[in-house]
């Protein structure tokens, strides 16, 4: 029990001690008057609260999504990994802090080898001479999660050895805790920020750093992509090792080509780079809207061109999935596009449950029809190929940001996905196009939609929803009713912004006491000086009391002032 109480007691240190580091940072950045409204002032070092004429000139020097990546990357490998998460969601969190955060890295110095050494031998159970003939000391790679080390098998068969920091679960799991606890303040302490969902960014960022720090989970997505193209020459997942398999240590096949971005490497094997776009590509678009299960990470690091034509994937911790729910809307949505219903359209928008909120409806379908109509009717006069796709889905966020809709997590990651692969399809071809791509299976979900099969089965699920309609509602008014007689029926009034206004008073009530409690210091010194009484002898002439007295009413005010200037409101 003692040891348990304890453990609970230190792990209360660690976490104080890495806020107390996360707000000092954010400080350092330029953001008190976050650190303020959040209520994360307490912990604030007292000899920081005094500090207030310093870095001013150097904050100028740069934005504020700057200064906040800077902060994100100052703060470490969690950091950096929510950083990458919000910049897939621009809907969340607006274009120009998305582009800002896309810039940092997930770059960083590798730990020692004897240590990633001590790490596989004690996770797989095995000595490394038993298993591996080589094995490279430096690695060709390292991130804020892993590192890779080239090796080659007793077998013969060269491998890549992916291995997990030290404690770096532990780390994330620490900071997960901690920013779950500061999204809670933000949501009680700054009602404006419910907009952005910052209780919803941490547990999504606490749902993908957690995959990716289970290599079985890896495992088993390499294995799924695997029987997927087993019929598809042209791709080449890797072989896993299950043998060689742990949370924190993975072995597969290793990839022998160039990056799909390495243009002079491409040209040198001779590779048709049209080719070589339209497959990989298609691969994609086969995942999503075939499999249902895509890979979501698909930066030139991860792609390979092998040296025998085939396209290699690599890094599977980060992956998509598409219900048949919503490859339904999809097809939907495709459909309204083709035939210009863009009431249709929105119904898909509020189908996928992208409208949250109150909102006026009759006022919202004007304003998003208004706008769709604006964007999508002079893509009617161009042909597939014209259409830019990255560009019309930079029109798309811009309005999704502009109505408030929220975009579900696998969508924004399907949007991120398709700009990635466009952008390497025009690397290796100007004039190639995602969408040419894209259009057969398009037409086969519309076809799949449209299909009396379809359709039948849709009937049925809608006829069977009716029909619990029907049988349950007299039980739940019958509950109702019995509610209301039991005086059990209550209605809950939340007044918006009521909770900020009351914050607000008791701040001005308290620094209003504040002033006058230095008032009054001032002017009783001032009194005991003017009456000349000399109780425990002087200080530069003035009686000690007295200049005491003074020196306490201006540390107060420099107090004061300081609290005022974080707040930002002179």
């Amino acid at each position: 029990m003692a040891i348990t109480r304890f453990l609970r007691y230190w792990q209360t240190y660690k976490n104080i001690r890495r806020i107390k580091q996360i707000v000092n940072v954010f400080l350092r950045h330029g953001f008190g008057q976050f650190i303020e409204r959040a209520n994360l002032y307490r912990f604030v070092p007292l000899r920081t609260k005094f500090k207030f004429f310093n870095r001013w000139e150097k904050l100028e020097k740069h934005t504020i999504p700057e200064r906040l990546r800077l902060a994100f990357s100052e703060l470490g490998p969690s950091f950096i990994k929510l950083a990458q998460i919000l910049s897939s969601r621009p809907d969340l969190i607006t274009t120009e802090y998305a582009d800002e955060l896309k810039k940092l890295q997930d770059k960083v110095p590798p730990f020692p080898s004897d240590e990633a050494v001590h790490i596989i031998e004690s996770e797989l159970n095995i000595s490394l001479k038993e298993v591996f003939t080589e094995f490279e000391d430096i690695p060709v790679a390292a991130a804020s999660i892993a590192q890779v080390h080239y090796a080659t098998l007793k077998t013969g068969e060269k491998v890549i050895v992916k291995v997990q920091r030290p404690d770096i679960r532990e780390i994330i799991e620490d900071d997960i805790t901690i920013l779950t606890a500061i999204a809670r303040l933000m949501v009680k302490y700054i009602p404006e920020s419910k907009l952005f969902d910052p209780e919803g960014i941490v547990n999504e960022f606490a749902r993908t750093v957690k995959k990716e720090l289970d290599f079985i989970a890896e495992a088993k997505n390499a294995q799924r992509f695997k029987r997927n193209f087993i019929e598809n020459h042209k791709i080449c997942i890797p072989t896993i090792y299950s043998n060689l398999l742990s949370e924190k240590v993975i072995v597969m096949e290793r990839l022998e080509g160039v990056r799909i971005d390495d243009i002079s490497g491409i040209n040198a094997l001779g590779m048709d780079k049209s080719e070589l776009a339209r497959t990989g590509v298609d691969a994609y678009f086969k995942m999503m809207f075939e499999d249902g299960f895509f890979h979501a990470d698909p930066h030139p690091g991860n792609i390979f061109v092998m040296t025998d034509g085939r396209i290699g994937l690599m890094d599977f911790g980060i992956v998509g999935w598409l219900t048949p729910d919503m490859k339904e809307s999809i097809a939907s949505v495709f459909l309204a596009l083709f035939n210009r219903k863009f009431d249709d359209l929105i119904d898909q928008y509020i189908e996928l449950g992208m409208v949250t909120g109150e909102v006026d409806f009759d006022e919202f379908r004007r304003a998003l029809k208004k706008d769709l109509v604006d964007i999508l009717e002079p893509l009617y006069d161009l042909t597939i190929s014209e259409v830019n796709f990255p560009e019309y889905l930079e029109l798309l966020t811009r309005l999704v940001i502009k109505h408030g809709l929220k975009v579900p997590s696998e969508l924004m990651l399907l949007n991120k996905t398709i700009l990635i692969l466009d952008n390497i399809g025009r690397q290796l071809d100007p004039s190639f196009n995602a969408i040419t791509v894209a259009e057969p299976y398009a037409a086969k979900l519309i076809k799949k939609r449209l299909s009396p099969k379809s359709i039948l089965e849709r009937t049925k699920e809608n006829l069977s929803n009716i029909s619990n309609m029907f049988i349950e509602t007299p039980k739940h008014l019958n509950r109702l009713l019995r509610k209301t007689l039991r005086d059990e029926v209550s209605i809950n009034f939340n007044p918006v912004g009521l909770d900020k206004l009351i914050k607000d008073i008791d701040r001005s009530s308290n620094r209003l006491a504040f002033s006058i409690i230095v008032a009054a210091i001032i002017l009783g010194s001032s009194m005991l000086i003017q009456s000349n009484i000399d109780i425990g002898g002087r200080i530069w002439g003035l009686p000690t009391i007295g200049a005491i007295g003074f020196l306490v009413a201006f540390l107060l005010g420099i107090r004061l002032l300081i609290s005022i200037i974080k707040s930002g409101r002179l």
